[in-house]
């Protein structure tokens, strides 16, 4: 039985317990009345403080970037919540920060030893980064040269409904998939590293791929960005396409005929991407 659900022990590393706080930290904007706009910035500026103070070096970095993200989702639930037009990009903030703080606190929780900044997936690419100020700066001049084109409707809700299938299906793999899970493709197999068929790897041998790709672009209909969503969703296509080939060399070599029979049996779950082609 090639099933493997391998947690990192009951007990949370500090890098993921400072993380949590703070997130909370950060969260905690959602107290304050968006009337007094003020506040906002003096709460954030006495939270950076606090955590200048308390922690140093590499635990300060791990800590503002989670109260960052934590500030990031409170302020998208602020204007989720509120009498705004701008209800959807409310919706877009929180569902961005908790993706990328849920990537650092789930590989804290999985595997502690591959645990970095770059969990955050925050620098993940120049190219990921000019995606996402490009639909920021889409959904601004539609919405402010055609707001009817931003009323919220059943494509926004169509959009929300796939980043929240698309976030717990990336999670449900990261977790099924436990130490075996790393953000960086592995070339050299560790005594560890075992092949996970079970749970969401029983329906797709890519979950955290699939989840991410539906993910991504469910963030672009949800705001309903009509040029956004033709762009990510060929370029999240092409990006997958390469990883997936890239990656199934490695488990290919890693685990012989016994990956090739899985990829006989189960999809990737990408559309039109098979993975790489096996010569028989």
């Amino acid at each position: 039985d090639l099933r493997v659900f391998n947690m990192a022990g009951s007990k949370l590393v500090l890098e993921g317990r400072i993380s949590v706080i703070s997130f909370l930290l950060g969260l905690g904007v959602i107290l304050i009345p968006l009337l007094v706009k003020f506040a906002i910035a003096v709460y954030i500026s006495v939270i950076n403080g606090f955590l200048l103070l308390i922690y140093k070096g590499p635990l300060y970095r791990v800590a503002v970037r989670a109260c960052f993200l934590g500030f990031t989702f409170g302020c998208g639930l602020i204007i989720s919540l509120g009498e705004t037009t701008w209800t959807q990009f409310g919706w877009y903030m929180c569902s961005l920060s908790f993706f990328h703080y849920s990537e650092y606190l789930v590989t804290a929780i999985i595997n502690p030893r591959s645990l970095s900044l770059d969990s955050f997936l925050l620098n993940h690419s120049v190219e990921y980064t000019l995606a996402a100020v490009s639909s920021w700066m889409e959904f601004t001049v539609e919405k402010l040269l055609v707001p009817e084109l931003k009323q919220l409707n059943w494509i926004c809700f169509i959009g929300l409904l796939m980043v929240l299938c698309g976030e717990g299906l990336r999670k449900a793999a990261m977790l099924t998939a436990g130490s075996n899970f790393n953000h960086i493709v592995q070339n050299e197999k560790a005594q560890t590293h075992v092949l996970v068929t079970s749970g969401v790897y029983a329906f797709f041998r890519h979950p955290s791929y699939v989840g991410w790709f539906y993910w991504s672009i469910g963030t672009q209909i949800m705001l309903f960005n009509p040029l956004c969503m033709l762009a990510y969703t060929l370029a999240s296509w092409r990006f997958f396409r390469e990883r997936v080939e890239e990656e199934e060399i490695s488990l290919i070599h890693f685990f012989g005929e016994d990956y090739i029979e899985y990829k006989k049996k189960v999809s990737t779950g990408l559309p039109f991407i098979s993975g790489i082609r096996i010569n028989s």
